[in-house]
């Protein structure tokens, strides 16, 4: 009720306080809050003298009793409090009205409830522990945090600096930044992030704790570490701070503390063994490297040894060394394969409960003997495009969830048609249903390298929803009326149609029809069993349809390039599961022309929504804005270029775009790749945000480099489209089931909203990134490093660091660290032949090479770009992720058969097709053109990178649905 959340807010703090709101607020917990100060028959004055604490006690009890005989005493009411003095004075002062502890409301109503028993009793023993340290302890370990009314002073008058504190994983103990989130003052103009060195700067502040920073006097600033670092566990890395000297700083406050559940391993036997059988307190290791060990209080230590374990962070006092915590419970053993997935999922936030009865019960009905069929009244409201329109849909081999769907034809005027097709899965999901809260506190479907977790049941993202072939669908089309000849948009309509998709394709297929190889046929199904007369008929219609939108793509695409269009560089590996789910190979995924054909379409019809949306609602439409990147991020790609003889110019989308396509080596397409994708890793994140939170001068998206942009085109797989199509929907039909405002949200929960997703977005990237790292880890742990010809590959340098450099090996699209130097002080020395070993000697570091020399004399200097050969190890870790190992074995390229296929690169037959367009047809194109410049996104996001079903929901982790999901937004 009303006066229990004021008492969290008054006792606890704001950030409890927003905690149990976020809770209340999430549909799916069925929470009501009764506003009982506002009600005359529940509503009890403040007597004169009374404490808050007591005025608030007497009136939630009195509510209680109220509430009771409202109800007629049909059911009892229980007033949860650890005030003694209240469970003695009002504990039998009213039948059917229950006043006691926690506790016993455990043991009396909970009994079974065996999870919850042990997270109190642990929460319980972590408090009595802390109590007890801070009456023992006097001594200081850190300086006390400021009052929060003293920084927020500080940072107005510029003072102190306020940022989000990110730790080097590979430094954790030494190395932290502060991402600036803007200044108080004018006269601060600090253009790069504030180190924070050591952790007594870091004054317990945890991996993104928004602080307040204070600057050092200049003559204590130090530089970024040059060398590369194994993650060590204390302060054991060496201090080799070789950077320029940047703003340094200390954390003299926190101002949001941002914790989690944190996954750790307990230490090991030998570990435990020093500190007693007995032993209560227990230091555990987090999985992620930049979070400090935490200290708990637990029995169970030795039956822990082998299991990941979640925990919480309960406080940090500035007398203690480590913060101090809580066990919550066990995922499962080190090293399994399901432990290990539960692990990224804890540490990432995602809920993977399965969907409940509730949510099910509003889903269509559709079965094999069953299908769900068309609504003849709705037939009647929507365009029918089954008849009139070749459609069909290109996706990746495996994928289930076809949410977009492809036409083009020839008008009677002779213009051309071109028609992007998406699932209506508004239809299907109503506004503040059950599903719908449940898809949007998911915010997305989450891909992992062997399995997918969806954001929607699966009746609707791979059956009633899926555009899949023969199949009648509803569907949002968005139609544009093309020039016959330069394919300028003279008209475009949005409209809820009913198609009937006609293919289901896969790229490989639609590119060999586009390449013109009559064997991509046999990968048809829709084409078998079909007379010759028949199929050859069909065919040509879709091999006509497929180069006519490439055609129309190649145009688009010209555009784009005389604008600035900037053609960024991504790395993706497919595991290539066997029958039995283990894995076979690792495999870089191959870029087609079909990929950016169906992308260019996909981003035309994101920006002519994004542009509709925003003229009807423009203080309340969701779009994706991209911010521009800051300059000194592309300092290593100037730096790596210059290497090569490359001059890349960064200070306009335009600039940048031309100088990565002269920046070409024919001798080595791997250099432009790895540029491309030094300039993608310099980039901004881009961020979903309603059109009411900032000007319209920042509405841009500069990776696109369009004005207005959104997502429109999945929404199966993301919530941010479900809001969009509904926003569509109000802007464009007349009639609705309900009045326009049901579809649309008001500015601020919008944004609130927007916040949610771009947090959601960040942590499904990190856990598809964490599993295929996972994947490679095991593909190569079960490999014999020394005679396994699979763990042998070409490498090629991107980065030199004082110790060594960074490889990139194409074959596995990995990337990883290559020590010239090791621990025991030996540098690399290489023999004639090539091949190397460690021998005495020293390193010496230039701009874009390195030198090692042994004492004998030998000598080996490696360059920017140049071919190695390196091995692949597997670093195991007990308490984290095991990462992959380079080892440089032979200071020459590794050749195999297959080197130069791998080597080719689509840039070059892409650009080919483009000057050809361009030669042709520019003029017409840019005839009414208005002045701008574009630039694409990296397509990967429209491939939609989904593997094939392999799984069911991991029913034995279903308890992580308790995940508070709304306590770890960071923006």
């Amino acid at each position: 009720m009303q006066t229990a959340c004021q008492a969290v807010q008054h006792q606890k703090g704001r950030r409890q306080h927003n905690k149990l709101r976020n809770l209340i607020k999430d549909a799916r917990h069925d929470c009501v809050v009764f506003a009982n100060e506002f009600h005359q028959d529940s509503y009890l004055p403040r007597e004169k003298g009374e404490s808050t604490e007591r005025w608030q006690t007497r009136s939630i009890y009195n509510a209680a009793v109220w509430y009771y005989n409202h109800c007629l005493g049909q059911m009892p009411v229980v007033m949860v409090t650890e005030d003694e003095d209240a469970i003695r004075q009002y504990g039998n002062e009213t039948e059917g009205v229950f006043v006691i502890s926690f506790k016993n409301y455990l043991d009396n109503f909970w009994p079974d409830l065996k999870a919850a028993h042990e997270l109190f009793d642990s929460i319980l023993q972590a408090r009595r522990e802390r109590e007890s340290e801070s009456q023992e302890n006097n001594g200081k370990e850190y300086p006390e945090h400021l009052p929060v009314e003293i920084l927020e002073a500080g940072i107005k008058s510029g003072r102190y600096i306020q940022g989000t504190l990110n730790v080097n994983k590979h430094r954790a103990q030494l190395e932290a930044f502060v991402r600036l989130q803007g200044f108080g003052s004018k006269e601060t103009d600090l253009q790069s992030d504030i180190l924070i060195y050591g952790a007594k700067a870091r004054n317990r502040a945890i991996h993104g704790d928004v602080v307040a920073v204070e600057l050092l006097p200049l003559h204590e600033w130090k530089g970024r570490t040059g060398a590369l670092c194994e993650n060590e566990s204390d302060d054991k890395a060496p201090a080799d701070t070789t950077g320029d000297p940047m703003p340094t700083g200390k954390v003299v406050g926190i101002i949001q503390k941002n914790w989690r559940d944190y996954v750790v391993t307990f230490p090991s036997k030998e570990e435990i063994l020093p500190q007693g059988r007995n032993a209560q307190k227990i230091l555990v290791t987090p999985w992620d490297y930049r979070i400090p060990k935490i200290r708990i209080s637990t029995q169970q230590a030795e039956t822990l040894q082998e299991y990941r374990v979640v925990v919480r962070i309960d406080s940090w006092e500035s007398t203690s060394l480590y913060p101090n915590g809580h066990f919550v419970r066990v995922l499962g053993r080190i090293g399994d394969l399901e432990g290990e997935i539960a692990a990224i999922l804890v540490e990432n936030s995602i809920s993977v409960a399965p969907f409940s009865e509730i949510q099910m019960s509003e889903m269509p009905v559709s079965s094999s003997k069953n299908p769900w069929k068309v609504n003849p009244e709705e037939e009647g409201k929507r365009l029918d495009l089954r008849n009139t329109h070749l459609i069909f849909s290109i996706d990746p081999k495996g994928c289930e969830d076809v949410d977009d769907a492809l036409s083009v034809r020839t008008l009677p005027n002779g213009n051309l048609e071109l028609g992007v097709h998406i699932a209506d899965v508004t239809h299907f999901v109503a506004a503040n249903s059950y599903t719908d809260v449940e898809a949007r506190a998911r915010a997305t479907t989450y891909y992992l390298a062997d399995r997918r977790y969806d954001m929607l049941p699966s009746v609707l993202s791979a059956d009633v929803c899926s555009l899949l072939s023969g199949a009648d669908r509803y569907a949002v089309s968005v139609l544009w009326e093309l020039g016959k000849e330069s394919y300028e948009i003279l008209r475009v309509c949005y409209n809820r149609t009913i198609i009937r998709s006609a293919y289901k394709l896969v790229y490989e297929a639609a590119q060999g029809l586009l390449d013109g190889d009559t064997s991509a046929v046999d990968d048809i199904p829709e084409l078998k069993n079909l007379d010759e007369r028949t199929r050859q008929k069909k065919l040509s219609e879709l091999v006509w349809a497929i180069s006519k939108l490439t055609d129309i793509a190649r145009h688009v695409r010209v555009k784009r390039d005389s604008r600035g269009a900037l053609e960024l560089e991504g790395i993706e590996v497919r595991v290539q599961l066997d029958d039995k789910n283990n894995i076979h190979d690792l495999i870089p995924k191959q870029p087609l022309e079909v990929h950016e054909t169906v992308a260019e379409c996909m981003i035309l019809a994101n920006h002519w929504v994004a542009k509709k949306i925003s003229e009807n609602f423009p203080h309340q439409a969701l779009l994706r804005q991209h911010p521009p990147p800051r300059q000194e991020f592309f300092t290593e790609l100037r730096e790596c270029a210059s290497a090569k003889g490359f001059s890349i110019d960064t200070w306009s989308n335009k600039a940048l775009a031309e100088s990565l396509d002269r920046a070409n080596d024919p001798l080595d397409p791997i250099v432009n790749k790895l540029l491309r994708s030094m300039a993608t890793h310099a980039m901004s994140n881009a961020l979903y945000f309603s059109t009411g939170s900032c000007p319209e001068e920042e509405f841009h998206h500069y990776g696109l480099a369009l004005e207005k942009y959104t997502h429109f085109t999945s929404p199966i797989r993301r919530y941010a489209d479900v809001v969009v199509h509904r926003l569509l929907m109000a802007a464009t039909l007349k009639e609705t089931k309900g009045d326009v405002k049901d579809y649309i949200f008001s500015n601020k929960d919008l944004q609130e909203l927007c916040k949610h997703i771009n947090n959601r977005n960040r942590a499904a990237q990190r856990a598809q990134k964490q599993s295929t790292e996972l994947f490679q880890c095991m593909y190569f742990k079960d490999k014999t490093p020394e005679t396994d010809e699979r763990c042998v590959a070409d490498g090629v340098i991107y980065s030199i660091r004082t110790n060594g450099v960074l490889v990139f090996v194409p074959r596995y699209g990995i990337k990883g660290a290559a020590y010239m130097k090791n621990k025991e002080g030996l540098v690399i020395a290489c023999q004639g032949n090539g091949s190397c070993e460690w021998k005495p000697g020293s390193l010496h570091r230039f701009q874009n090479k390195i030198t090692s020399t042994a004492t004998t004399g030998e000598s080996v200097t490696l360059s920017l770009f140049d071919h190695i050969t390196v091995r692949i190890l597997v670093q195991t870790s007990r308490c984290h992720a095991d990462t992959i190992k380079l080892e440089i074995i032979r200071n020459a390229p590794y050749l195999t058969s297959d080197t130069e296929t791998s080597h080719k690169s689509f840039h070059g037959v892409k650009s080919d097709l483009v000057k050809e367009v361009s030669q042709s047809a520019e003029a017409a194109q840019y005839a009414q053109e208005k002045p701008g410049i574009e630039v694409i996104e990296d397509y990967e996001e429209y491939c939609q990178t989904k593997g094939a079903s392999l799984y069911q929901l991991l029913e034995e982790i279903r308890d992580l649905a308790l995940l508070d999901v709304s306590a770890d937004f960071r923006t």
